[in-house]
C-alpha cells in the first residue's frame, strides 16, 4: 500500500507533535523546580521515552507506506500544534499545567486526523489508539499533582492518622 497525500499529511501532523512533545518534555524535565520535583522529574522521563518511541513508530509506519517523514527542526517548529514551553526554571505546579496541555494538544491532533487515517489505513489508526490511550493516561496522572481532594476523611476520636 502507498499512502495518499492526505494520509501522509495526517501522519506527519502526528509525527511533529510527538517529536515536539519529546523535546519540550526534556525542556520541562531539565528545568522543573519545587515541591514534588523528583516525582515529576521521573514521570517526565516516562512521557519523554514514550513520545520518542511513538514518534519512531509513526515515522517507520510512514516509511512502510512509502511516505517520507520529516523530523527536521524546521518541519517540527512549523507543523506542531503544541504551544512553546517557557525558558528558565518553571515551578512544578506550572510544569504540571504545561505538560497536561502538551499531552492534550498531541492527543487532539491524533483525534482530529483519526477518522481520515482510519478510512485509508486502519492499521495506522490502530497505532493512534495506543498512543492516545497512553498519552491520556499520562495527562490524568500528571494533572493529579495539582488536583484538590474531594473526600472528607474523618478520623475517629483518639485515633492517630498513622494508625488508621
Amino acid at each position: 500500500m502507498k499512502a495518499s497525500p492526505t494520509l501522509t499529511d495526517n501522519m506527519q501532523a502526528v509525527l511533529v507533535d510527538l517529536i515536539e512533545l519529546h523535546l519540550q518534555g526534556k525542556q520541562a524535565h531539565w528545568n522543573v523546580v519545587g515541591k514534588n520535583f523528583r516525582d515529576l522529574h521521573l514521570q517526565l522521563d516516562e512521557i519523554i521515552d514514550d513520545a520518542r518511541l511513538f514518534a519512531d513508530e509513526m515515522a517507520e509506519r510512514m516509511r512502510a507506506l512509502h511516505a517520507v517523514p520529516d523530523g527536521r527542526s524546521v518541519a517540527v517548529a512549523e507543523g506542531t500544534k503544541i504551544d512553546p514551553f517557557p525558558a528558565g526554571l518553571v515551578s512544578t505546579k506550572d510544569t504540571v499545567g504545561l505538560v497536561v496541555r502538551m499531552l492534550n494538544a498531541s492527543v487532539k491532533t491524533m483525534r482530529d486526523v483519526h477518522d481520515q487515517i482510519d478510512e485509508e489505513d486502519p492499521t495506522t489508526a490502530d497505532l493512534l489508539h495506543g498512543f492516545i490511550a497512553k498519552l491520556e493516561q499520562y495527562a490524568w496522572m500528571v494533572d493529579a499533582e495539582n488536583m484538590e481532594p474531594t473526600a472528607e476523611v474523618v478520623t475517629p476520636a483518639g485515633t492517630d492518622h498513622a494508625t488508621v
